[in-house]
C-alpha cells in the first residue's frame, strides 16, 4: 500500500531514486503534518484536532530546537548578549540575586572552613549579574601514570605516547588542582548545606517557578534550576566561570551557557506534548476547587471569584479532553475511534448545561434554560463567524492568498445547513401553527371593534389542553433530536472512512517530494490517555457544578442582557484551545484544518449536543425544548449563509477574514443591546 502511494506521487521517478525530483512539478498531495500516523491505515484519526504525536527531531526547525536546549552548549558568539530580554533579567532578578550569593559568600568565609563555597558564592555572584556572555565549566579528572599510588602526583599524565609502555607503571585517577577525596568527605561540605545552600535553592526554586509561568522567560527557569540541582551540590574546587570568548577548555564540561533570557517562540514548547500554557493552568484547577468546596460559604472568596477561576479552569481541562480523545482515537479502530470523538467531543459543553439545567429546575428559574440556549447559539456564531475570520486574518497577515480544500468545506457547510435547519424546524413550525398570544394589549381607539396596542406577544403552544404541542410539536422535537445524531454517525463515517482522501491538501507546481514515513508514535499511550481523560472529565464536573452555583449572582445583578453573557463567556471561553490550535494551523497556511476546527464544533453543537440535552429532560425534566427566540434563528441562519458564501470559492484573504469578524462583533451589539429574554 505505501508503495503505490508513493509511485502515485510521481510517475517520472521509481522508489529506488532519489526522493526529490529537481525537473519534475507535478500536482502533488501533501498531508498535513498535524496528521495522526500510529494507525494511519485505519484513517481514524481527527485531522481537526491538535498534535497528538511525537515529530521526528530532523524536521523541528531550527527555533524550535532551541526551545529545547538544556543550556549546556558554548554557541553565543561575543558581542551579541544586550537584549531587551536579558536587560529584562537583570532588573527582575539579577542584581538582588547577585547581593544574595555576596552575603552568602561572606558568611561562608566567616566560617572559615567553607572558605572553597566562599569563593564559588563570590564567582557565581558576578555570574548571576550578567550571565549572558560567561560560561560555568567544572573541570575533568586526568589520568596519571604512577608507580606508587601514594606517590602519584609527581608522575606524568597519561599520553597516547606511552601507551606502549609496559611494567609496574599503572593508572590512577586524581583531578587536576584537586584533594584526592571527594568534596562529600568534607566538613565545609556540610556546613555549606546547613548555612548557605538551603537559602539558596529556594530562592532559586522560586525564581524557577515564577519564570516557568511567564513561559517566554522559560530560559531563566532553566538556568536556576540546573543551578539549584548541579552547580550547587557540585565540588566548589572544580567549578569556575569564564567569559565567552575561544571555545570551552578540553579539559572542562560545560555545566551552565545561558545566552538568552528570553525567547517570544516558548509559544510553542511542550512537556510530553502537552502546551506549557496548559500546563501552567493545571495548578488553577486546584486551587478553583479548594475554594470552591472548602470555602462553600464565601467567606474568603466572592462568587465573582469563585465564578471567574471556574470558568478559566475549563481551559486546560478541555485541552486535556481534546488531547485525550485525539490520542484514544488515534490509536483505535475507526469504530472505536468515532464512538470515543462522539462521546467525549463535547463533554466540556455538555457538563456545564446539564448542570445548569438541572439547577434551574431544581429552583424553578427559567433563566438557566434561556442562558445555556444563548451559550449554544454564541459557540455556533463564535465557530462559523469568529475562529475562521480570525484564522484568516491572521494567516491573510503572512500570506497574502491562502487556498484551502473547498471539497472539505462544502462537505461541513452542508452538514451546517442540515444541522441548522434541523434545530430551528420546531421553532418555525410553533410560529407557523401556533396562536399569537399577547398580554400587554391597550385600545388606542376607545373603540370596541378599534386598533389595539400589543405588548409582550408569543406564540402560545398549550392552548386547548395542549393539543397543539402534545400531539405535534413534542413527536416532531424528539424527531428531530434523533435525526441529527444520526446524520452526524453518517458525516463522521464519510470524512473518516469511506472519503478521508478529499481531506488531502492538494497544492499545485510544487516540486514532486516522496513523502517519507518517519513511523510518528502518539505522545500519549492509551491507558494514560484514558486516566487523564476520566480524571479531566471528573474535574470539569466540579467546575461545572461550581460554575452553575456562582452564575445567579451575576445573571440577577448584570446590567447586560442574559443574552449577550450566554452567547460571549459561556460559550467562547471552553473553546480557547481549538481557536488556538486553528490560528497556528492558519500560520503554516493549513486554512482548511483551521476551517474544520470550527466547523466541526459547530456541528458537533447543532447534532450532538443540543439533541442530548432534548433527550437527556426524558429523564430528568430539565424542561429544555427546542424552541429558540427570532434573535437567535436569524442570526443562526445568516451566519451560515455568510460563511458558505465566503469559502465557495476556496480562497481566502486578510480582507474576507474581517468581514466575518466584523459581523461577529455587529451580532455581539446587538445581543448586548437586546432586553434580557423571558424569565430573567
Amino acid at each position: 500500500m505505501h508503495e503505490e502511494l508513493l509511485t502515485s506521487k510521481c510517475g517520472h521517478h521509481q522508489l529506488d531514486q532519489s526522493p526529490v525530483c529537481v525537473n519534475c512539478l507535478v500536482k502533488t498531495t501533501i498531508l498535513a503534518e498535524n496528521e495522526v500516523e500510529a494507525n494511519k491505515s485505519s484513517s481514524n484519526y481527527k485531522k481537526w484536532k491538535s498534535h497528538v504525536t511525537a515529530r521526528p527531531w530532523e524536521d523541528r526547525s531550527e527555533i524550535v530546537r532551541d526551545l529545547y536546549d538544556d543550556l549546556h552548549a558554548i554557541r553565543s558568539p561575543p558581542g551579541c548578549a544586550v537584549t531587551c530580554g536579558n536587560v529584562f533579567y537583570v532588573l527582575l532578578f539579577g542584581w538582588w540575586l547577585s547581593l544574595v550569593y555576596l552575603l552568602v559568600s561572606v558568611l561562608m568565609f566567616l566560617t572559615i572552613l567553607a572558605t572553597p563555597y566562599g569563593k564559588l558564592c563570590w564567582h557565581l555572584a558576578g555570574y548571576l549579574l550578567w550571565p549572558f556572555d560567561k560560561v560555568i565549566q567544572k573541570k575533568h579528572f586526568s589520568h596519571r601514570l604512577c608507580k606508587d599510588a601514594s606517590n602519584c602526583d609527581s608522575e606524568l599524565e597519561t599520553s597516547p605516547l606511552l601507551s606502549h609502555l609496559d611494567g609496574p607503571l599503572r593508572a590512577h585517577k586524581v583531578y587536576s588542582n584537586h584533594p584526592k577525596y571527594s568534596h562529600w568527605l568534607r566538613v565545609s561540605t556540610y556546613i555549606w548545606l546547613f548555612l548557605g545552600y538551603p537559602v539558596l535553592v529556594i530562592i532559586h526554586r522560586l525564581i524557577c517557578c515564577f519564570s516557568w509561568l511567564l513561559v517566554f522567560i522559560i530560559p531563566i527557569a532553566k538556568m536556576n534550576a540546573r543551578m539549584a540541582a548541579r552547580i550547587l551540590l557540585a565540588d566548589p574546587e572544580q567549578v569556575h566561570v569564564q567569559e565567552i570568548k575561544t571555545e570551552a577548555p578540553l579539559d572542562a564540561n560545560t555545566l551552565l551557557c545561558c545566552c538568552r533570557a528570553a525567547n517570544c517562540y516558548y509559544y510553542k514548547y511542550t512537556v510530553d506534548g502537552v502546551n506549557v500554557f496548559a500546563l501552567n493552568l493545571l495548578p488553577l484547577v486546584l486551587v478553583t476547587i479548594f475554594l470552591g468546596y472548602v470555602d462553600s460559604q464565601n467567606q474568603y472568596t466572592g462568587s465573582l471569584a469563585k465564578f471567574t477561576l471556574s470558568l478559566l479552569s475549563v481551559i486546560p481541562l478541555s485541552y486535556f479532553i481534546g488531547m485525550a480523545i485525539a490520542s484514544i482515537s488515534a490509536q483505535s479502530t475507526f469504530a472505536a475511534g468515532a464512538v470515543v470523538n462522539a462521546t467525549f467531543g463535547s463533554i466540556v459543553e455538555l457538563t456545564f448545561y446539564i448542570t445548569a439545567l438541572i439547577k434551574g429546575a431544581q429552583e424553578g428559574n427559567k433563566c438557566y434554560e434561556e442562558v445555556v440556549k444563548s451559550a449554544l447559539i454564541g459557540t455556533v456564531l463564535g465557530c462559523i463567524l469568529l475562529v475562521p475570520g480570525l484564522c484568516m486574518v491572521i494567516g491573510g497577515l503572512h500570506h497574502p492568498e491562502q487556498r484551502f480544500n473547498n471539497r472539505s468545506v462544502g462537505v461541513s457547510s452542508a452538514l451546517l445547513f442540515l444541522s441548522v435547519g434541523g434545530v430551528f424546524a420546531p421553532t418555525l413550525f410553533s410560529k407557523v401553527y401556533g396562536r399569537l398570544i399577547c398580554v400587554e394589549c391597550q385600545n388606542i381607539t376607545q373603540d370596541l371593534s378599534g386598533s389595539y396596542l400589543c405588548h409582550s406577544c408569543r406564540f402560545g403552544l398549550m392552548e386547548n389542553n395542549g393539543t397543539l404541542y402534545y400531539s405535534h410539536v413534542r413527536p416532531l422535537v424528539y424527531t428531530v433530536s434523533l435525526l441529527l445524531p444520526a446524520a452526524y454517525l453518517v458525516g463522521l463515517f464519510f470524512t473518516l472512512k469511506t472519503h478521508s482522501h478529499i481531506y488531502d491538501t492538494h497544492i499545485s507546481d510544487y516540486p514532486c517530494e516522496l513523502l517519507d514515513d518517519h513511523g510518528a508514535m502518539v505522545h500519549w499511550p492509551r491507558w494514560r490517555a484514558l486516566l487523564l481523560l476520566l480524571l479531566s472529565t471528573l474535574c470539569m464536573s466540579l467546575c461545572a457544578d461550581l460554575t452553575t452555583e456562582h452564575i445567579s449572582p451575576i445573571l440577577e445583578s448584570s446590567t447586560v442582557s442574559q443574552y449577550f453573557i450566554g452567547v460571549t463567556v459561556l460559550a467562547m471561553m471552553p473553546e480557547l484551545p481549538e481557536i488556538v490550535n486553528g490560528i497556528q494551523f492558519a500560520l503554516q497556511n493549513h486554512l482548511s484544518l483551521s476551517i474544520e476546527i470550527s466547523s466541526c464544533i459547530a456541528v458537533q453543537v447543532c447534532m450532538l449536543q443540543i439533541p442530548i440535552l432534548v433527550l437527556f429532560s426524558i429523564f430528568y425534566p430539565t424542561g429544555f425544548m427546542l424552541f429558540f427566540s427570532d434573535l437567535h434563528v436569524y442570526a443562526s441562519m445568516f451566519s451560515v449563509i455568510l460563511m458558505n458564501y465566503i469559502f465557495m470559492d476556496g480562497k481566502c484573504d486578510y480582507f474576507q477574514g474581517t468581514v466575518l469578524v466584523m459581523v461577529y462583533f455587529l451580532l455581539l451589539a446587538v445581543y448586548f443591546f437586546a432586553p434580557s429574554p423571558a424569565g430573567c
